[in-house]
């Protein structure tokens, strides 16, 4: 009979992974229970963007009024316990996955497959965010802008 082993140490799923999947999942039990409202998805990103620590915090909080503001038509959700924002089928355009949630150098905005960012055989869907300017507000917006176009 076959064992099972826990794999976290090497080569299996990071701590930091399986708490993402525990969250995706805790999401979808859900929004099978009560079904999804664009009132508790709202809610459901601003505790995660609370949860971050204050470098991503105020990152997230950027993006947050950027893409609400550029794509009011997006509801806000959670997507892996991520601040993410999707169209009227539900599905996630654009989520933001903050640095500290995977000890990575820097946060990022990550654009799925509902995103309109089509361009030839090969583009970028996800951006890097080391710090929030007004150059990175306009490429934010304009990514948006096209995003949903």
């Amino acid at each position: 009979m076959a064992t099972s082993t826990a794999k976290g140490e090497a080569g299996g799923f990071s701590p930091a992974e399986r708490d993402a999947m525990k969250a995706r999942a805790a999401e979808l039990r859900a929004e099978g229970k009560q079904g999804t409202k664009k009132a508790d998805g709202l809610q459901a990103v601003l505790d995660s963007i609370a949860s971050m620590t204050p470098e991503d915090r105020a990152l997230a909080e950027r993006v947050h009024v950027t893409v609400t503001a550029t794509a009011p038509d997006l509801s806000p959700r959670t997507w892996y316990g991520m601040p993410a924002y999707a169209n009227a089928d539900g599905k996630v355009v654009v989520a933001f996955k903050n640095a500290g949630k995977f000890n990575l150098r820097y946060s990022t905005l990550e654009f799925q497959d509902a995103a309109h960012l089509d361009d030839g055989d090969a583009w970028p869907v996800s951006f890097a965010i080391g710090t929030w300017s007004p150059e990175v507000e306009r490429k934010v917006v304009g990514l948006m802008q096209a995003a949903v176009s």
